[in-house]
């Protein structure tokens, strides 16, 4: 599956607390364990592609902290290209704050920290990292301006833009015509469109394959939505394709979202149907909610 991917996103050190259930507000509850993981939405797609054999750059920041160094290793570890890698004197490392409880669903809170000191000139100066790869993946950890022009300069050279939409945040107008292939759970799909939670077509709430035609009104080429135990859909502006999920015992969601968008460019790009490519990457999603942490062993 060896491909070129360049991933623009935050790099994380994620705390981990497993709880029996959420507090409430103003409420305390004890835990169950604690871990500590390397994690960020970047840093845990570019080491899924690459443990799919893919030759990954990764352009984001670190702090100038413990923390900073101790993710830099991490990702040397896993062969990643960290050239455009930065270290911000005098800022922390981001971190990402989660509670987990019984059967995989989670909380998280993240402290951006250096994520959010990556400009859109560090962009330009990695341009052409994504200009040599067959992919751009980006999400939305990273202030909004700075992924726009990472799409800009993968779109001036031809490189595929993955936009993995998660978290959800406000985008500049026009944002999602520079996206190839949007990434969204439901919840993030109905987000992106702005009508709220109650979302309506004729009376009845749309369904998967409804808010696939409406995202696709906005710009991108294909969309693909992750349906949790449901499967997943993807779209591309005439067809609709579903395939169903893997059975899986969750333990922990936390990057079950981001091994799923490693998995589908990996898969893409070695030359499968959109159908094969679909069902490898909720092979991988179900693979990591399986286990605790966001960066799961992919079995490559």
């Amino acid at each position: 599956m060896s491909s070129r991917v360049c991933v623009v996103g935050a790099l994380h050190r994620d705390l981990v607390v497993r709880a029996t259930r959420f507090p409430q507000p103003g409420e305390t509850v004890p835990g169950e364990g604690f871990s500590l993981f390397v994690g960020g939405k970047g840093a845990n797609q570019a080491v899924a592609a690459a443990r799919l054999r893919g030759r990954v750059a990764l352009v984001g920041a670190l702090g100038d902290d413990e923390w900073g160094g101790v993710v830099r290793a991490a990702l040397v570890a896993e062969g990643l290209d960290l050239v455009h890698v930065a270290t911000v004197p005098r800022v922390h490392t981001g971190v990402g704050v989660i509670t987990v409880v019984p059967g995989g669903e989670n909380t998280i809170v993240v402290a951006p920290g250096a994520d959010h000191a990556v400009t859109p000139a560090d962009v330009e100066r990695a341009a052409g990292a994504i200009a040599e790869a067959d992919v751009l993946l980006v999400q939305g950890e990273l202030r909004p301006e700075t992924t726009l022009a990472a799409m800009e300069v993968a779109r001036n050279s031809n490189t595929v833009v993955v936009y993995n939409a998660a978290p959800v945040t406000a985008l500049p107008e026009g944002f999602l015509r520079h996206v190839d292939i949007l990434v969204a759970n439901r919840g993030e799909a109905v987000e992106l469109l702005g009508e709220g939670a109650a979302v309506r077509d004729e009376g009845a709430q749309i369904g998967p394959a409804g808010l696939a035609r409406r995202l696709a009104s906005l710009g991108p080429e294909r969309i693909v939505l992750t349906l949790g135990a449901e499967g997943a859909l993807a779209f591309n502006g005439q067809e609709l394709e579903h395939v169903e999920p893997f059975p899986v015992q969750a333990v922990d969601a936390t990057g079950a979202g981001d091994a799923f968008a490693a998995g589908l460019i990996a898969t893409l790009n070695a030359g499968a149907d959109i159908h094969t490519a679909l069902h490898e990457a909720c092979r991988l999603g179900a693979q990591a909610v399986s286990q605790v942490g966001a960066r799961p062993n992919t079995g490559a």
